[in-house]
């Protein structure tokens, strides 16, 4: 395997780490949260040295080198690919934001340190590459916003039995799957085991309750910070999707297909402003598993995109609302509260950050919603409706709740309401990420298609179809009659990727045969 040049993923790892010690020690907590700032900084920094120093060695996945882990225990659980090499910053960069936009009237119910040990575990699980490790740190996860919610002296019954079921389930199911037989599928047992493990985390129906009672008895930003980089996706890229069979992808897509309209649904019934955000987080989260469970080259891209456009703009959403309700208080969505007048940049960057969650043009989410909807239709009609009827509701809910919260009627305040500086730059940052990647999307989507072949690669590998694999523009989980495509020509691995079509490779020519025929065949790039 290649070795980055210096060990940046334990770095980033252990940066947090210690600064949760130094953070703890702080006189005051607005002293703690400049420190914790710094450490975010600094993490932030170590993690996109890691992403540049792989596109440097163009490699595919590398680890550490001078690896500690190397060193104690003989190998490293911690790699940087194509997968996750996005994700790393992503992930960083929404701690820092968080941190930043922080206002002095939430920093003592706001604990810095713990926020700090949970960037380091999630960090830790988005590196990790070995099964074992991933569950592992999965686990030691929950522990953050359980110990916050017991601080806060409130009931963890609901979290807990849920995190709890989660656990067995996901080491039950993977330890049946190690005892598999050689040669012979996981059994159905393991494999409905990990399915229901994924849809567990990712709070899909019916079991998504712990969700929304994390929001309501966490800290908002504790509980943005622990559904916003969607772990539990990750769980099923890393542990099922190799395995899976297609009656499992099928089973996943469907209830997620299903989560994402009725989240919508109730988004738009909805009273309370965090249980708002917190139906929109889980319609949006259930699209990405169901783009993830198509496995086609279109629809995985698409996937991957909407995941990094979704953590960005969300959790820019989920901060305007976090300031918004350390102004006024809880904001109930049943009246008009008229805060335009007071808060015009927080109104503007409300509005560009939900819709941009939605995939309005121009911003980062438009090109992966684009290739899911596209995607999702080439599969079958009612598949792309419901996306489509999704993401309806979804922008009118969001326009609904901008117009409560910042029109309506004139809002009497005795002290200004104006948002300040921290609060405009970390907000800003999203801002600028999510319209730059809306306008140039190119590199973004060119390496989220080389991270989707490589999944394919992978999952048809572990299929026994190493030298010959083949992806389907209609997955046969939708359809089990369906025929099988053509073998595919391996070519270089000059591509173009344009978001009203396939990824074809430079200077293709068109296909032989009617333009109009049902299928099209995909040509890889060598891996």
């Amino acid at each position: 395997m290649n070795e980055l040049h210096l060990p940046w993923l334990e770095l980033a790892i252990a940066a947090p780490l210690l600064g949760a010690l130094w953070v703890s020690r702080a006189i005051d907590p607005e002293t703690g949260q400049r420190r914790s700032l710094a450490v975010c900084s600094l993490t932030l920094m170590l993690v996109l040295c890691a992403w540049i120093d792989l596109g440097y060695i163009h490699a595919v996945i590398a680890h550490d080198r001078w690896s500690l882990c190397q060193t104690c225990i003989g190998f490293d659980p911690f790699v940087i690919d194509d997968i996750n090499a996005p994700l790393l910053p992503m992930a960083a960069l929404l701690y820092f934001v968080t941190a930043l936009a922080t206002l002095r009237t939430k920093v003592r119910r706001f604990s810095f340190s713990m926020m700090l040990v949970s960037e380091a575990i999630l960090l830790a699980t988005l590196s990790c590459n070995v099964p074992w490790g991933i569950i592992t740190l999965l686990t030691i996860g929950v522990l953050p916003p359980l110990w916050e919610i017991r601080a806060r002296r409130g009931s963890t019954r609901v979290f807990s039995i849920h995190m709890a079921l989660f656990v067995v389930m996901l080491v039950v199911g993977w330890w049946m799957v190690e005892h598999t037989p050689a040669g012979k599928p996981p059994s159905t047992i393991a494999l409905a085991m990990l399915v229901g493990a994924v849809l567990l985390r990712s709070g899909i129906v019916p079991l998504h309750c712990w969700m929304t009672d994390l929001f309501e008895r966490a800290s908002f930003g504790t509980a943005l910070l622990f559904v916003t980089p969607m772990v539990g996706v990750y769980a099923a890229v890393r542990l099922l999707m190799p395995i899976a069979p297609d009656w499992a992808l099928r089973s996943l897509a469907f209830i997620s297909l299903f989560t994402a309209v009725y989240a919508a649904g109730m988004a738009l019934v909805q009273r309370d402003a965090r249980r708002f955000f917190c139906y929109l987080l889980l319609s949006h989260s259930s699209l990405v598993l169901v783009g993830l469970e198509m496995a086609t080259p279109l629809g995985l891209t698409g996937a991957l995109c909407l995941w990094i456009s979704v953590g960005l703009s969300l959790t820019g959403f989920g901060l305007v609302l976090r300031s918004v309700e350390a102004r006024v208080g809880t904001i109930s969505l049943d009246q008009f509260h008229g805060l335009y007048e007071h808060t015009p940049t927080l109104a503007a960057f409300f509005l560009l950050t939900g819709l941009a969650s939605i995939g309005f043009p121009g911003t980062i989410g438009f090109v992966g919603s684009e290739l899911l909807f596209e995607s999702a239709v080439d599969i079958y009609p009612f598949v792309g409706l419901a996306v489509a009827l999704a993401a309806a509701l979804n922008g009118v809910a969001i326009l609904q709740a901008y117009f409560r919260v910042f029109t309506g009627q004139r809002f009497s305040a005795l002290i200004s309401l104006r948002s300040r500086l921290p609060e405009r730059l970390a907000v800003l940052v999203l801002a600028l990420l999510i319209l730059g990647g809306g306008l140039f999307p190119q590199p973004g989507l060119a390496s989220r298609y080389h991270a989707a072949m490589e999944l394919i690669k992978i999952r048809r590998t572990l299929a026994g179809q190493a030298e010959e694999f083949e992806a389907r523009e209609r997955p046969v989980w939708f359809d089990e009659t369906a025929q099988r495509e053509p073998e595919l020509e391996l070519i270089d691995p000059a591509i173009e990727v344009d978001a009203q079509s396939e990824p074809q490779p430079a200077g293709a020519t068109p296909l032989d045969g009617d333009p109009s025929a049902e299928h099209t065949t995909f040509r890889l790039p060598n891996v």
